[in-house]
């Protein structure tokens, strides 16, 4: 080769690389999008966002959808992209398409420019949520980051939303959030393509939306006696003169505002004004709005059955709703007010002279029929005012409203129904879309409700049946996520319980089906985690924690542990007593077998570094593993666990009392005795015992051991007492009791439960384990 080739052959080489290091290329498992999209293309290079970048836009009304972008930038980067009507290259370019439905959008980004096409603001909006998915996760950050490279890679996408209806909920009425989580909240919902935020403003332990009219809705029914240190559900009633402090509520400018905000978003706003029942908030403030007309408190905590509730014989109740809706309704320029409806026990009405003479007078057969009443004349005021009502599945019992759209949540049953009579529905099961559930182990996740759904399972969700006929699915508007807040009293908290499970529920309303995989999903919402750091989202790692299944043979007394995560494809390490668990540690591969007490330890790792909390379980095989066991009172059928030897397996339960480990005893106490088969010195005995006072489980007033030889005769040897404590949460208690050495064959435990529970009724015993050391 010459040398004048030889150096245009280097020069060209040159330049091919620096192109390359202008213009970097990416893989398809480096672009992270949630929801995935309907069609992407990944190309070679990329589009690289500089200060000199600008935005082209055709209209000046696209001008605000820039601040979606430039907000991020101006923290992370130090700039914003200037606004231009004319066209250039290194530009994003918004273009108007006639041709795209409402909420769809197209994305095509070259080397030299970003084109986005839809052909409305919501459209561009979940564009620019893609592109901003795109670009690194550094944008999130809230100070500038040094050297930040803003390349988007080169793809061509073509998407739009599976469902219209995409929601997400908030309760803001059992614990109340201020107005900038709000915020947050539709900011993260826009990220996600969520479209219709719930406001569930109103309930029995709050009155969250100042009413001018009746000032006293937030001024008496916004606050409530400060009980925050018992369970919900243990809470006590209060007394109407009791000083009620805990609370808050939302000016209506604040409301403005919120609602404002969420325009901007691409998101409307659904108001929950609940009634008939669900309004003891109100009736504190208004006790006319009863039937009984009798003074009561703002309740700090559950109540069930719900009998304090809006008399549907009085017009005065009407007046007050129309006066309170025609408000609700210039706050909210949306179609739909959601009107409640649900879980109404209508004793009251069954007595009231006022509702009597309503049910002769409108020919009504029963209670059911004037909850029906009720809700069809409140759908036909907001339908005279171009609204449409939305109410859980409860308002089909009776007759369904004219024109009302069904929100079922107590299964999908509900939602069948409704569209086999031609209405539309929004799929919300507790099944797959209540977070208020647990989405890992109670033994390290904050108090929630006692019941279990996994990020997997929320992915699992589809808001459609099989059993629908085309027809009937035509009327399934979506779904949506609910957070109920009786266990959440803090945003973090909040935020702990959507994350990462608002990204699957967006998901599957979002992306067609043919595109949703959980495989992939995993490995996606995975990385979509360090965004969320970045963006400081108190998300859980509850789909990293460890899962072990135990099993007992009781001929050999040996103990199999499996380990797994939710997450498919993870790498476990393990390590046993006091050896450090680290990456370093033993990888897991199959089921360990212990046959002596141990501490297993074990966590998921990635790259070396710890993902989520580490499962410590521990296995103590004392000296009654495995021997006979008789009862006195038989444990309930209900919560038998694995039957007679269930107290001496050494497999212990968690903080999750229906989770098989525990044996339950109900007005009785649990008189136990076990047989060691022969003589054996023993000093000590353990009862592990269980604690949830919102459910009625209760740990012992007393426990005593005693001791025999020949079960004949039985002496005494310890005894202790507990008195009752209140407790916010699950809790796992150990009762050790230690005596002087001795030696026995039978061992008698007896644990008396709580004689007298701070809300009446009888008390819950549950036990998992009695050990003899």
């Amino acid at each position: 080769m010459k040398p004048i080739k030889t150096l245009f052959f280097l020069l060209a080489i040159a330049l091919i690389g620096c192109a390359e290091k202008e213009h970097p290329s990416f893989t398809e498992a480096d672009l992270v999008l949630i929801p995935q999209p309907k069609s992407l293309e990944l190309h070679s290079g990329s589009f690289e966002i500089t200060p000199e970048t600008q935005f082209v836009i055709a209209e000046d009304s696209l001008e605000v959808l820039t601040g979606i972008l430039n907000d991020l930038l101006v923290r992370s980067a130090g700039f914003t992209l200037g606004v231009t009507s004319e066209k250039t290259s290194n530009s994003i370019q918004l273009k108007r398409n006639d041709t795209l439905e409402s909420e769809a959008y197209s994305l095509k980004v070259t080397n030299e420019k970003v084109t986005l096409g839809a052909n409305s603001k919501l459209g561009f909006v979940y564009g620019l949520e893609t592109i901003r998915q795109l670009l690194p996760k550094e944008i999130e950050s809230t100070s500038e980051v040094s050297d930040l490279a803003l390349y988007i890679p080169n793809v061509s996408i073509d998407d739009a939303p599976q469902y219209p209806y995409r929601g997400s909920h908030l309760d803001v009425s059992r614990h109340f959030f201020g107005k900038e989580y709000i915020k947050k909240h539709l900011d993260r919902m826009a990220f996600l393509k969520l479209n219709t935020f719930h406001f569930h403003l109103v309930d029995d332990q709050g009155w969250r939306i100042e009413i001018k009219k009746y000032p006293k809705l937030t001024e008496v029914g916004g606050f409530r006696v400060d009980q925050e240190n018992k369970h919900w559900n243990a809470r006590t009633p209060n007394d109407p003169d009791d000083e009620a402090t805990f609370g808050g509520f939302y000016t209506q400018e604040d409301i403005k505002e919120i609602v404002a905000y969420a325009k901007e978003k691409g998101i409307r706003v659904i108001p929950e004004i609940e009634m008939p029942a669900h309004v003891m908030s109100a009736i504190a403030a208004y006790p006319w709005l009863s039937c009984k007309e009798e003074p009561i408190a703002v309740p700090s905590g559950g109540v069930w059955p719900i009998t304090d509730i809006y008399c549907a014989g009085k017009e005065s109740t009407f007046e007050f709703l129309e006066d309170v809706l025609t408000e609700v309704m210039e706050l909210f320029p949306g179609e739909y007010i959601h009107a409640g409806g649900d879980e109404a026990t209508k004793t009251d009405w069954e007595t009231c002279p006022h509702c009597q003479k309503r049910m002769r007078e409108e020919g009504l057969a029963n209670t059911g029929e004037l909850q029906s009443y009720f809700m069809k004349r409140i759908e036909k005021f907001l339908s005279a005012h171009n609204r449409t009502l939305i109410g859980w599945d409860e308002i089909l019992e009776g007759g369904l409203p004219q024109k009302a759209t069904v929100m079922s949540w107590r299964g999908f049953e509900g939602g069948w129904e409704a569209t086999k009579a031609g209405h539309d529905v929004i799929m919300t099961p507790v099944s797959h879309m209540y977070f208020d559930y647990y989405q890992g182990s109670p033994d390290y996740e904050p108090v929630a409700f006692n019941a279990f759904l996994p990020l997997e399972k929320v992915y699992a969700f589809s808001p459609v049946v099989d059993s629908m006929s085309v027809e009937q699915k035509k009327h399934v508007l979506g779904g949506q996520a609910n957070l109920w807040s009786e266990y959440i009293p803090t945003e973090a908290h909040s935020e702990y319980m959507l994350f990462p499970r608002l990204t699957a529920a967006a998901e599957v309303l979002w992306s067609p089906e043919e595109k949703q995989d959980w495989q992939n999903y995993a490995q996606r919402v995975r990385k979509m985690m360090q965004r969320f750091d970045v963006m400081d989202i108190n998300y859980a790692k509850s789909a990293f924690a460890i899962q072990p299944e135990s099993e007992i043979d009781l001929e050999t007394g040996k103990i199999t542990v499996a380990l797994q995560s939710e997450f498919p494809e993870t790498e476990i390490h393990y390590a046993l007593d006091d050896a450090e668990l680290t990456s370093g540690s033993s990888v897991y591969e199959v089921p360990i077998t212990i046959d002596s007490t141990t501490l297993v330890k074990a966590a998921v790792f990635e790259n070396g570094k710890q993902m989520g909390d580490a499962m410590n379980k521990f296995f103590d095989f004392h000296q009654a593993v495995a021997k006979p066991v008789t009862y006195k009172f038989d444990y309930n059928a209900n919560y038998a666990s694995t039957g007679a030897t269930a107290l001496v397996d050494v497999l212990r339960g968690s903080k999750y009392f229906e989770d098989g480990r525990w044996q339950g005893w109900i007005n009785n106490p649990a008189v136990v005795t076990i047989d060691l088969q022969e003589l054996k010195y023993v000093q000590q005995v353990v009862v592990g015992t269980l604690e949830e006072q919102g459910t009625g489980i209760y740990f012992p007033e007393e426990v005593k051991v005693e001791v025999s030889q020949d079960r004949a005769n039985f002496q005494q040897v310890a005894q202790t007492t507990r008195d009752y404590q209140p407790n916010p949460g699950a809790k796992i208690e150990n009762f050790k009791l230690d005596f002087e050495a001795q030696q026995a064959q039978y061992i008698r435990v007896s644990i008396q439960p709580l004689s007298k529970t701070p809300k009446g009724g009888g008390a819950w015993l549950f036990v998992d384990e009695i050990l003899v050391n």
